[in-house]
């Protein structure tokens, strides 16, 4: 196994955001303030906020044979992550992400998956040496369950720590969850998959215990403003977020998830990973945009 790889596979999209004063109600059109067309997909922010803070990355995604996968092949290439491993469909177009981000900085998002629907188990076996390869896996959601599920297995057997940030939330296989070394789902998230409602530290601690008896190592539940909760045989306690004014919120998840995964593959502690990567979020949310909004590692301080 590569010592501090990080091998990330997931989605890829272009991310077209309107700043307006609130997000509008059901059936109602409103004026909005500045366009911006930024590149994005959870897979794509991951992979770039680890290699921005030091994670040698490989991507495995696809994209489609369109100007989009082509800039974000360029992107990926310019923040030096390995793209051996992108796919491109001929007949898909890659996807797109609308966002409306509001002035307390809340954001709703619709995704138009593309050609990240079409990654699947072809392109896991041919990833396979970079799956098997890294000593940390991370994965989301918007990509096929089986592509999820396949690569997780595989990462797993080979002695690869998996980490799932389980967004969108959607329900997951009982079989899936004894190959994750760490889930990281949001307040939301976590109740969605558990059934169990967060809505306070206690009812996030009973949720972090819920997937650990499902099989889960490590059980993190991101919780806003108030840091993360994490969950182990030894640890149960929240570490603090770093106060921030936030700007835009998009892609907050996810730095916090690329973040993560560095810090573990650089052998942190847990405590001290967590709070590498809340750093990391705090200070993604201070600047518009999803991957432009990924903090650099000289930007953490002198702490990390």
């Amino acid at each position: 196994m590569s010592d501090q790889s990080i091998t990330v596979v997931g989605s890829t999209n272009t991310d077209m955001v309107i700043k307006t004063s609130r997000l509008p109600m059901a059936g109602e059109t409103i004026l909005g303030g500045d366009f911006f067309m930024n590149p994005g997909g959870k897979g794509a922010n991951q992979a770039v906020a680890a290699a921005r803070l030091g994670g040698k990355v490989t991507f495995v995604a696809k994209t489609g044979d369109d100007l989009f996968g082509r800039q974000a092949k360029q992107l990926f290439d310019s923040e030096q992550i390995r793209t051996d491993f992108l796919f491109h469909d001929p007949e898909t177009p890659s996807g797109i992400a609308l966002i409306t981000v509001d002035d307390k900085a809340e954001n709703c998002i619709v995704v138009a998956p593309g050609a990240n629907a079409k990654l699947g188990k072809e392109e896991i076996s041919c990833a396979s040496d970079a799956i098997c390869g890294s000593s940390i896996l991370l994965m989301q959601l918007e990509i096929p369950l089986e592509t999820v599920v396949m690569a997780a297995e595989m990462g797993h057997g080979a002695g690869s720590r998996v980490i799932l940030n389980p967004a969108p939330a959607q329900k997951l296989p009982e079989e899936l969850y004894p190959h994750l070394y760490l889930i990281t789902p949001n307040e939301t998230e976590a109740e969605w998959l558990t059934g169990i409602p967060v809505k306070d530290i206690p009812g996030a601690i009973e949720a972090a215990r819920w997937f650990r008896a499902k099989g889960v190592t490590v059980a993190v539940i991101t919780l806003g403003g108030q840091g993360a909760l994490i969950v182990t045989d030894e640890l149960c306690e929240v570490v603090p977020a770093f106060p921030v004014t936030p700007v835009d919120t998009t892609a907050a998840g996810d730095c916090f998830n690329g973040a993560l995964a560095v810090a573990l593959s650089e052998d942190m502690d847990l405590r001290d990973a967590i709070r590498f990567a809340n750093k990391a979020a705090s200070l993604s949310v201070t600047r518009l945009g999803a991957q432009a909004s990924a903090p650099h590692r000289e930007e953490m301080g002198k702490d990390f």
